[in-house]
């Protein structure tokens, strides 16, 4: 691979819990940037909503990011800002944890999504 493909690279992010994060990391995709800055945040059981807040607003204002995965379990902690979040890149995907299943219902691409494709009525 040559070092200019590598420099234009997008990372993934991910706020999860440590079997999520884990996961993720064995995968290959952790990384630490010049300012010693990771790409990843373990969300504990004493972690609060706004420390998981002010790392997902650090991981957006980062241009190296481009997908934020995130535990659904805590996007809900902070849903606000999750939904204020309205640019294509970094995108936000919400993901199932090993204790919290999925709600399609709660995942902000998906109620954009559903904005979107909803059908209108007919019109004669």
């Amino acid at each position: 691979m040559s070092n200019q493909s590598f420099e234009e690279g997008k990372l993934m992010a991910v706020i999860g819990d440590e079997d999520t994060c884990v996961g993720f990391l064995l995968g290959g995709i952790g990384e630490i940037n010049e300012q010693r800055q990771s790409n990843f945040m373990v969300v504990e059981k004493d972690t609060t909503a706004a420390q998981i807040d002010e790392c997902f607003k650090r991981f957006v204002a980062r241009d190296d990011i481009a997908i934020i995965m995130i535990n659904q379990i805590y996007a809900d902690m902070i849903r606000t800002t999750i939904d204020k979040h309205l640019l294509p890149v970094p995108t936000v995907l919400e993901i199932p944890s090993k204790q919290h299943a999925y709600d399609s219902s709660k995942d902000s691409i998906l109620k954009r999504a559903q904005g979107i494709l909803k059908p209108t009525g007919r019109r004669r």
